[in-house]
């Protein structure tokens, strides 16, 4: 089956860790996963390959700007990830009946995001996920400049590979866009108002040694949404990038084991 979200636009350079990925499975059940921002696909593809495994239909989609190089990601915006996102939600909505939306670190933004505007999303799953304070430190601060900043300095440091297993690497931008970083702080303004709208059951994975999103993030989601059915997950032997870390067997065998119950498989 060919879909849009798979497409890569004519000319485009896009690294092999960084297409979009499609695995056909039940129509039953579906799962959405969203990599993060500067990440790429395949923080998301091994989570893809497990569910794929289990049966289940499964649709990574690339956001716009991500797995080329830091100056595309610049040139996009919070709307081009959010219509990507839809775009990919309407697809697999297609095929199953029943549609799960994962996602890491902005990619849990837009897992939220989602939730918000589509009640009928059968389950939601943010892992390492921003809402309310989106760097630790001196730096969340920072960022409440980042719409002057963004004029003078095109890039900072990247926070890509905040991991524990020494054998993974993250593939991720080594710097970030200050125009895509002020994209993703409109996101989260958009996303955290609305935090009551979601009722779907949901499961919060957080990280106690995430150096990127600071963890209370996890509190305020689980706080302010209004669904019934939702637990915080505290993941022990993992960082940030928690899907490719050393907890990601958890987060998978659980994750499964919450949409199969949804969706009774």
């Amino acid at each position: 089956m060919e879909l849009e979200t798979l497409k890569i636009p004519a000319g485009l350079d896009v690294m092999e860790e960084g297409k979009p990925f499609f695995f056909e499975g039940s129509k039953k059940a579906g799962c959405l996963l969203v990599h993060g921002f500067t990440g790429t696909t395949s923080s998301m593809k091994l989570m893809g390959d497990y569910m794929a495994e289990k049966g289940l239909t499964v649709l990574g989609p690339r956001l716009p700007g991500h797995g080329t190089d830091v100056k595309d990601m610049g040139l996009y915006t919070m709307s081009d990830w959010t219509s990507t996102v839809e775009k990919a939600y309407a697809e697999i909505s297609e095929i199953c009946e029943k549609v799960f939306v994962s996602g890491l670190s902005m990619g849990g933004l837009l897992t939220l995001y989602m939730g918000e505007k589509h009640p009928e999303i059968a389950g939601l799953i943010p892992i390492s996920a921003p809402v309310v304070r989106l760097a630790p430190g001196a730096q969340n601060y920072l960022l409440k400049l980042i719409p002057v900043l963004k004029h003078v300095m095109k890039t900072f440091p990247g926070p890509g590979n905040d991991l524990k297993d020494p054998d993974v690497v993250e593939v991720a931008y080594e710097k970030l866009s200050t125009n895509a970083l002020h994209e993703l702080v409109k996101l989260a303004d958009v996303v955290r108002p609305d935090l009551a709208r979601i009722t779907q059951p949901i499961r919060i994975y957080v990280a106690h040694d995430d150096h990127v999103v600071p963890p209370e993030n996890a509190s305020y989601i689980f706080d302010n949404v209004g669904s019934k059915d939702k637990e915080i997950i505290w993941l022990d032997n993992c960082c940030h990038v928690a899907t490719l870390d050393l907890d990601k067997d958890r987060i998978f065998s659980e994750s499964y084991n919450f949409i199969s119950r949804l969706a009774g498989l």
